[in-house]
């Protein structure tokens, strides 16, 4: 497994939630967000880690194109989460190669 202990939020019972909610759950248990939603990463600019959110910027993207981002990404994250400094990791899909 690529990210060990990572939870959904229908996992910890915070389906429907305000995003707040979400925030605050996330910072208190020390998780990183990963969304699509463009609310945390405001959150992420006014309020700063923690949480750390990893904020995917991929449009309407399926679940096999992001989960394949995230492979891809794997390395990068991991050394998103082990500075310190940094709280926001903006992660895009590539765009498809023209001729």
């Amino acid at each position: 497994m690529l990210f060990p202990g990572s939870q959904h939020v229908d996992h910890v019972g915070l389906h429907g939630r305000r995003d707040r909610m979400v925030w605050d759950y996330a910072g208190f248990h020390r998780f990183t967000i990963v969304s699509k939603d463009n609310d945390f990463r405001q959150l992420s600019f006014l309020k700063g880690p923690p949480p750390k959110v990893v904020w995917l910027s991929v449009g309407n993207a399926g679940t096999d194109l992001i989960g394949d981002l995230l492979e891809r990404s794997h390395q990068r994250i991991a050394a998103f989460l082990e500075d310190p400094e940094e709280g926001l990791l903006v992660l895009e899909l590539s765009p498809p190669n023209t001729p």
